[in-house]
């Protein structure tokens, strides 16, 4: 049986909601089907054992096999971490110990990740990332932290973390499956981060002729031009495991907030920021500038016919059909 202890910092709790979204299996069969005992979760649990529970772990009465930390790692005021009693002392103070006794951590959503908003400026919290704040390898563990098991933190970025990709990273840790080769520059599973979320965007043929939609959720048209659509720069798998089995932003019309990067959240969601030639500033992943203004010349006179007629007759007053 592995042990399984689920902390929260400053957080929203958004990423427990997601978890308690996953089917096939649910969170709970997942748990009872792979001999995982969930020791203690903030919001799931009845019993109030967790003082006991963390005092076990800490002298090596109980083992604890995988701990998964939501939200920021709250540091102030002046680095005392006073603004997260915990079990009464500060967070820090327990996950400080905690974190030297887990084979393996999993840092699940944006803020556990990189910090997200919390520690966004002005940051009056002193929020931090696990491992990492923002782009920058250290956080709150610092930079050479390894598990029991000699992995880093590993971070399942998004607000929130899809259930799948949670469960998924837990079934390889379960079953020795995970190597640290199998992780990105930034501790993610290369298995959900590898691609952009344009990969398996319905958009996609707009995007490669440079037709644009200045409406959301409109079915037609690419976001990503006039809508502050960060999809082709944003690593994620949000358009190939799909939200409720279904979905994904895009696909409703809205563009991608980019919540699984270093850097969410930035401002200006809903507006692409231009130069004065009328070019995104941000261009896609992997793209020079020249061949994008080359390239987009080439599309735009290219495209066909279909894309540029309406495909969805729209009556006043419609929104995403």
């Amino acid at each position: 049986m592995k042990n399984l202890l689920w902390l929260q910092g400053g957080a929203c709790g958004g990423n427990t909601l997601s978890v308690l979204n996953a089917s096939d299996p649910d969170l709970f069969t997942f748990l009872f089907t792979h001999n995982v005992k969930l020791l203690w979760h903030p919001s799931l649990s009845l019993d109030n054992n967790i003082t006991q529970i963390l005092n076990d772990i800490i002298s090596d009465r109980l083992h604890l096999d995988i701990l998964i930390f939501e939200g920021t790692v709250i540091m102030g005021p002046n680095g005392t971490g006073m603004y997260d009693i915990f079990a009464g002392k500060p967070m820090i103070e327990w996950l400080r110990k905690i974190a030297t006794k887990a084979d393996y951590i999993i840092a699940v959503g944006s803020c556990a990740s990189f910090g997200g908003i919390p520690a966004s400026e002005p940051n009056p919290t002193e929020s931090t990332g696990l491992q990492f704040h923002k782009k920058d390898c250290g956080g709150f563990l610092g930079k050479n932290f390894k598990s029991r098991k000699g992995f880093p933190v590993i971070n399942l970025s998004g607000c929130p973390v899809h259930p799948e990709w949670l469960l998924t990273t837990l079934l390889l840790i379960i079953e020795d499956k995970l190597s640290q080769e199998d992780l990105d520059e930034f501790n993610r599973p290369r298995l959900f981060y590898s691609t952009t979320t344009q990969f398996g965007c319905p958009r996609q043929p707009y995007f490669t002729y440079k037709i644009s939609t200045k409406e959301l959720g409109h079915r037609e048209g690419c976001l990503y031009f006039e809508l502050g659509c960060r999809g082709p720069y944003t690593r994620s798998s949000c358009n190939n495991i799909l939200w409720n089995n279904q979905s994904s932003k895009t696909r409703v019309g809205t563009p991608c907030m980019g919540c699984t990067e270093f850097d969410f959240p930035s401002f200006n969601f809903f507006k692409t920021e231009k130069n004065r030639s009328g070019i995104p500033k941000r261009l896609p992943l992997g793209v020079s500038r020249g061949s994008y203004v080359t390239f987009s010349a080439v599309a735009k006179a290219s495209a066909p016919q279909f894309l540029l007629r309406p495909l969805v007759r729209k009556g006043k007053g419609d929104w995403i059909e």
